[in-house]
């Protein structure tokens, strides 16, 4: 069966099978979802709203959440935002989005409304019943002439939009078609061997592409179900693990460490669980939390490579029998995967180090309205990542550090993630984050954010002369700053540009 929309993804699950399931929640089978979905669209449509116009959506995580993308993206483009922005980020995203609705849960209290209305924005409620099926919502929407494009979306329309980061310049717009991103989900479920009898606890916040994609996407693409937790937890998540017995789930790295936290309380429930795997992304996994999280589940943990650009995954550790590498992201998973000279658009050979260029279905035509960055961004076919890596004679990718992040003190270029790996193996270090801090004569110097075991002591000599060791001396943090807490973005990453600033060492 082809599978080039979204639409046509959601057709593989049997129909009294499991597709949505929440907390204390009755699940939603994949029939029920068909039907939602052709529901959805038939409102969208009923209010003006078809194929290729821009729906906001901003939800929190959940059942209703996970639904309302797919949902909706069968009827039109969404574009999902983090419902923890102010007014002035949503008045920013929702005019640069040029969005035509925004969808909020009935009596939200959002900001996000308020602005759509001062913008001139339909606002769309969804209703849902807690005694109903998990993810399934009724459409309250005002009145409107019939879209133009109605009916369901094609391949080439766009399934998704959702801007980078934007930490160093403006945010750029990353449209996806549907015929990226079902690649993309079809890339993550060969990848995992994904079957329609696998579960995936979703902790991951759903106006990111890493849930959307890998944890959403790929399991209903594949007849399988996922468990909708309102968001990540280390406190509840063990209860979630118990409830919804799921085969995997997927997470950035600060949460599998706050996850490892807790293991120990919780010992009944991890020998219970059926997992048959853990899947790490969006940001590197240290190798000793790797090991550790191998050695408290007992199942093996793949760690994979991505970027919105990329409708999510680009390289993959391999599930036994195939290779894992720790320390590296595996190998092409999907689009095809190479390293290009800084400078020129030559590529590289085995173990020469440069920046990590992709091409596939799941890639991005270019950004949107923005000549500049994809003049510089595509080149030959191939898109540029800003990551620096280096290929091994398997093709595994070690990833030596974004190229902005890369420190350069006096002329020494210094990888901060080479830095993370060697902190990591001091004893009482639980999480760390090498960045730069400015120096008057040098440009940049090293330094670094640590966070502590529980219970563990140590001061920034003791971890200064650990790093002395094993470290060049300009490699050295000159700088160590032990913190409860290490500042993270809206998803859980750990972000190394403008954390100087953030903690005072600007």
């Amino acid at each position: 069966m082809s599978q080039a929309t979204i639409r046509d993804m959601l057709a593989a699950g049997a129909e009294d099978d499991v597709a949505i399931c929440g907390v204390a929640r009755p699940p939603l089978t994949h029939g029920q979802l068909r039907a939602h979905v052709d529901r959805t669209v038939a409102a969208f449509n009923a209010m003006g709203v078809g194929r290729n116009d821009r729906v906001a959506i901003v939800l929190p995580n959940g059942p209703e959440m996970a639904s309302a993308f797919v949902s909706i993206a069968c009827a039109a483009t969404t574009a999902p935002l983090n419902p923890a922005y102010k007014a002035d980020e949503f008045d920013f995203y929702l005019s640069d989005l040029d969005a035509k609705a925004l969808v909020v849960e009935r009596g939200s209290e959002s900001p996000a409304a308020d602005v759509a209305r001062s913008r001139g924005i339909a606002v769309v409620e969804i209703e849902s019943d807690s005694s109903g099926p998990a993810g399934s919502f009724d459409v309250r929407a005002p009145d409107s002439a019939p879209a133009k494009n109605a009916g369901i979306a094609h391949s080439d329309d766009i399934a998704l939009v959702l801007h980078t980061s934007g930490t160093t310049s403006r945010p750029k717009i990353v449209p996806l078609t549907h015929a990226n991103v079902c690649a993309s989900a079809r890339n993550i479920q060969e990848t995992l061997k994904l079957t329609a009898e696998d579960v995936c606890l979703n902790v991951m916040p759903l106006f990111h592409i890493h849930g959307l994609m890998a944890a959403v996407l790929a399991s209903l693409g594949k007849g399988g179900s996922v468990f909708a937790a309102p968001g990540f937890d280390a406190l509840k998540f063990f209860g979630w693990l118990e409830q919804s017995h799921p085969t995997w789930y997927t997470a950035v790295p600060t949460m599998h460490q706050a996850i490892l936290t807790r293991a120990g309380r919780n010992r009944g429930v991890i020998e219970g669980a059926r997992l048959r795997f853990i899947r790490s992304s969006s940001s590197s996994l240290p190798p000793q939390v790797l090991a550790e999280l191998e050695d408290t589940f007992g199942v093996p943990v793949v760690e994979a490579y991505a970027m919105t650009e990329a409708a999510h995954q680009m390289t993959c550790n391999q599930l036994p029998p195939g290779q894992r590498k720790p320390g590296t992201v595996g190998c092409a998973a999907g689009p095809e995967v190479a390293i290009m000279d800084e400078a020129s658009p030559a590529l590289l050979g085995t173990g020469e180090v440069g920046e990590v260029v992709i091409r596939g279905d799941n890639v991005t035509h270019g950004y949107e309205n923005n000549p500049t960055a994809n003049a510089k961004c595509f080149v030959d076919g191939w898109f540029r990542t800003g990551d620096q890596g280096v290929m091994d004679e398997d093709g595994y990718l070690t990833i030596t550090g974004r190229l902005k992040e890369i420190i350069n003190r006096g002329g020494e270029k210094i990888s901060p993630r080479e830095v993370d790996d060697v902190l990591m193996d001091f004893e009482a270090i639980r999480q760390v984050v090498t960045f730069a801090m400015p120096h008057r004569s040098l440009g940049e110097e090293v330094a670094a954010a640590v966070v502590l075991r529980e219970g563990a002591e140590a001061d920034e000599k003791a971890i200064r002369d650990f790093a002395s060791q094993r470290l060049a001396g300009f490699k050295v943090p000159r700088r160590i700053i032990i913190l409860d807490e290490i500042p993270k973005g809206a998803t859980g990453k750990l972000q190394r540009i403008g954390l100087a600033e953030k903690l005072g060492v600007a």
